[in-house]
């Protein structure tokens, strides 16, 4: 039986691997655009939510949209400090 048997690492080629494979997606590729976009939903949320708000179903939409526009908002700008 041989004592000395050269290995190889695992980790070296696993590596390679995940950063070939790894895609940007849309908000990663485009984070000012969704900025945008979640900055129009806040402000379609805060509209509906001071003039629109007196069925439950515009109330829910409200919030809805504000929920929605800071999520995205957040995400793409997040997604702006790490690209730069």
């Amino acid at each position: 039986m041989p004592t000395n048997k050269h290995k190889r690492k695992a980790s070296a080629h696993s590596k390679a691997k995940i950063a070939k494979s790894a895609q940007p997606g849309l908000v990663t590729s485009h984070p000012k655009v969704f900025v945008l976009i979640g900055l129009f939903f806040v402000a379609v949320g805060m509209y509906l939510l001071t003039f629109e708000s007196q069925d439950d179903a515009m109330f829910g939409l409200a919030m809805l949209s504000l929920i929605t526009g800071v999520v995205t908002a957040i995400y793409a700008k997040i997604a702006i400090t790490k690209k730069i």
